[in-house]
């Protein structure tokens, strides 16, 4: 017999975290304050309860409300894109993905409608770079060995037949691009000039204007002491806490679903009205690739494993963004400085200019961002309906992508909650088989 879930008391879904209502404190960012409801009642009802606020549960939000009128309510620990989409970088980068993957296909969704999204935004006399953050930098993924070129050519060339425009730059092309970029004669790179980039925050902000405006009314409840009613749909978007939500709200039921996401912790440095490299584009050392898709062995002393990649991007205010770590460390948020001078010292081996600068003589401008990735072992998200429960969903485990896919993910969660045909294959990113 199916269960159904119709209630989220938020002070049991919760906790692992606390249920209050917080301030970001980030010396590189001004949020906006968000229009966010919070009722006095306990009880509360409405078609669709949304668990998260990051931008996957903001996105499935925005899509309810903008083709339907049912009611939705968006819940989190703290205010929206406090977690990792706040922590992020905010590319939208299809130079790393694979085609003909099922990731691939999703991040191609994604990336036509945040594309649809600022094109309809200029049609409104609305400037995507001050809405979204949104620039169209292109992208660069670096190579400094021979075993990597060959392996920019070969992805130049899948990602050319499946119709994105890439081209290999040999090191004097690479140089022509971005004159601070050092990295010998013996590099290259794969350069795909569509590849974008947005502001969380900005995006966060826009996608709460629209979606209090849309046709149904969105309320984001902050609290320990509510129960929420979902009649048509709960949806769990809560990124790496998605998992132990689930085992709670299951707990007193025959149902058994695990959802293996676990944290991975990330450090990305900002440093504020900082460009001594002239940066013209998103860059990427080609190892990043990789390593984002590695995980430690299964013993339980290498949960601390380490990995850096340089990634680097100038944002809409124009500060310079530095990455980036990949650590199992739990739930731990704690800054490392140790992580910090190795994410520095690794920037330095691309961009020889920097060592003109110490960390300790930047402190006024830097600021670290730290945030938990939602990793899931086999590299995809799972987005679906739980089996045996069915109106509940789950939409978790985008790991560092979860910009890049979550308007694709926010249209096939809501075809599925609709009943509808699905524009991409949702069959690889089921909970059915790799959740229970």
């Amino acid at each position: 017999m199916a269960t159904m879930v119709s209630a989220i008391n938020i002070n049991n879904c919760f906790h692992k975290k606390q249920l209050l209502g917080a301030t970001i404190k980030n010396k590189s960012r001004k949020i906006s304050k968000l229009n966010w409801k919070v009722c006095a009642s306990a009880t509360h009802r409405f078609d669709v309860v949304v668990v998260g606020a990051g931008i996957i549960g903001l996105s499935i939000a925005r899509e309810l409300l903008q083709r339907t009128n049912l009611s939705v309510a968006v819940v989190d620990a703290k205010v929206p894109c406090s977690g990792a989409t706040g922590a992020g970088q905010g590319y939208l980068w299809m130079a790393h993905k694979t085609p003909g993957t099922a990731v691939w296909d999703l991040a191609l969704r994604s990336q036509e409608l945040w594309q649809l999204l600022a094109h309809t935004l200029l049609d409104q006399g609305i400037d995507p770079l001050e809405a979204l953050g949104w620039k169209k930098t292109g992208s660069l993924l670096i190579g400094r060995t021979e075993a990597e070129l060959d392996q920019l050519k070969r992805r130049v060339q899948h990602l050319s037949a499946a119709g994105i425009r890439a081209e290999f730059l040999p090191s004097n092309d690479l140089a022509t691009k971005e004159p601070k970029l050092e990295v010998g004669q013996e590099s290259g790179a794969a350069f795909l000039p569509d590849d974008c980039q947005l502001d969380a925050y900005r995006t966060v902000a826009h996608i709460e204007k629209v979606g209090s405006e849309g046709k149904g009314n969105i309320k984001g409840v902050k609290t320990k002491q509510h129960t929420l009613y979902g009649e048509k749909a709960v949806i769990i978007a809560a990124g790496c806490w998605s998992g132990s939500l689930m085992d709670d709200l299951l707990k007193d039921s025959d149902i058994v679903v695990h959802v293996p996401v676990k944290p991975r912790k990330g450090h990305l440095l900002v440093l504020e009205n900082f460009n001594p490299l002239g940066l013209r584009h998103g860059l990427m050392e080609v190892g990043y690739v990789d390593r984002q898709h590695s995980i430690s062995s299964s013993g339980e002393g290498d949960d601390q494993v380490l990995s850096i990649s340089m990634v680097a991007s100038l944002d809409a205010s124009g500060n310079l963004l530095i990455g980036s770590s990949r650590q199992f460390a739990g739930f731990n948020t704690d800054l490392d400085a140790a992580i910090v001078a190795c994410i520095w010292e690794r920037a330095q081996l691309y961009f020889p200019a920097l060592r003109e600068f110490s960390l300790k003589n930047l402190s006024e401008q830097l600021n670290v961002r730290i945030g938990l990735r939602p990793f899931i072992p086999d590299s995809k998200p799972v987005i679906g309906p739980v089996p045996g429960v069915p109106n509940l969903f789950l939409a978790t485990g985008h790991e560092g992508s979860g910009l890049s896919m979550a308007l694709g993910t926010a249209e096939l969660i809501t075809d599925m909650v609709l009943d509808n045909s699905t524009k991409v294959d949702s069959t690889p990113f089921a909970v059915e088989g790799r959740c229970c």
